[in-house]
């Protein structure tokens, strides 16, 4: 990687500052330019399985903000639309899939997954050669167990219900699909990788609903695993970790899943957020929704976590993606705040 993709020495363990800075779900529907080009896709999936589109958009918020990082656009669950299951994308409802039973977990098949998702990893490869040389490009990933939370449902839930149960009434099929996905994810990011992604996240939205014990058995070892043969053939890229909702286990995600550096939710202490520093580069953990708010509420969140984890490794960035009706404006001034604070 560029030397001065500063994202990098940040995920080394150096403080910067100001910090590099991107957003979650940065190029969406906040953009009208993201939706004219939503439109003239067609479906949300033809949008990530076209590269001429999934690079327009991909670009967009870099053009218009300047961010230091651009992550790919694509889905979490591309990747069992790969292993053959079907994924369809309603306005309105999101994702829907035909849940999935054990017989159907013991016949997934990865015989095409990486013929499936060649348009995926062009789109990478024309992104690492249109961005800004400055410009980190991140590939991503969901962790196996909010992929599977969808896949087992069918559809995304308050508390995910439906995966807990199914993991709790037939624990050796939901581990054999845990191994699958986390097998698949590895590889799927190995070849980002290979593509030109110089740094790859892993998003596990839906580990805040999970007991301590399942926590361990189905948050943290599968992330392990991803991180161990990603590491294995790409030892040196770092890997950032964002376990949504992990409150106490932060730290222990962190120690036992090897991640290189820490995507924290907007519900985290900032004196936590400066303990959890101490052992590598933190991410986030501006609330959404003072973005949406703007004004004093912005600032004062802006100005907080910048006070409180400005002498560590720090990549700013918000708690969880930027909603629909987030004012542009109120993300040109935060963007403002953070390249301007000394």
């Amino acid at each position: 990687m560029p030397e001065n993709r500063i994202m990098r020495d940040v995920l080394k363990g150096e403080a910067v500052f100001p910090p590099p800075l991107w957003m979650m779900r940065q190029a969406g529907r906040y953009l009208p330019e993201y939706r004219e080009t939503r439109r003239r896709a067609g479906s949300f999936l033809d949008l990530c399985y076209n590269p001429d589109f999934a690079v327009e958009v991909t670009l967009q918020p870099i053009e218009r903000f300047g961010f230091d990082a651009s992550i790919l656009f694509s889905d979490i669950l591309v990747v069992p639309h790969a292993l053959g299951r079907d994924v369809r994308f309603e306005e309105g409802r999101g994702p829907l899939l035909t849940p999935i039973s054990a017989t159907g977990i013991a016949a997934l098949d990865g015989e095409t997954f990486h013929v499936n998702l060649e348009p995926v990893y062009e789109t990478v490869r024309r992104l690492r050669a249109k961005l800004p040389d400055e410009t980190t490009l991140i590939g991503f990933c969901g962790a196996p167990w909010t992929v599977a939370t969808y896949m087992i449902a069918g559809h995304g839930t308050s508390d995910q219900a439906p995966a807990r149960l199914f993991a709790y009434r037939e624990p050796a099929a939901f581990l054999q699909l845990l191994n699958v996905l986390a097998d698949h994810s590895a590889a799927y990011l190995i070849r980002q990788i290979e593509a030109g992604a110089d740094v790859v996240q892993i998003f596990d939205s839906w580990s805040g609903v999970l007991d301590e014990v399942s926590f361990e058995a189905f948050c943290i070892k599968p992330v392990a695993e991803i991180v161990r043969q990603v590491r294995a053939v790409h030892p040196d890229v770092p890997i950032i970790g964002f376990p949504k909702g992990a409150g106490a286990h932060y730290r222990s995600y962190r120690q036992k899943t090897g991640v290189t550096g820490l995507g924290l939710d907007w519900t985290v202490p900032l004196t936590a957020a400066r303990e959890l520093q101490r052992d590598g580069a933190v991410q986030g953990n501006l609330d959404p929704l003072r973005l949406v708010a703007g004004g004093k509420a912005l600032a004062d969140g802006v100005d907080a976590i910048l006070k409180a984890l400005r002498d560590g490794p720090l990549i700013f960035n918000l708690g969880h993606g930027i909603t629909p009706e987030t004012p542009i404006a109120h993300v040109e001034a935060m963007v403002k705040m953070v390249r301007s604070a000394s």
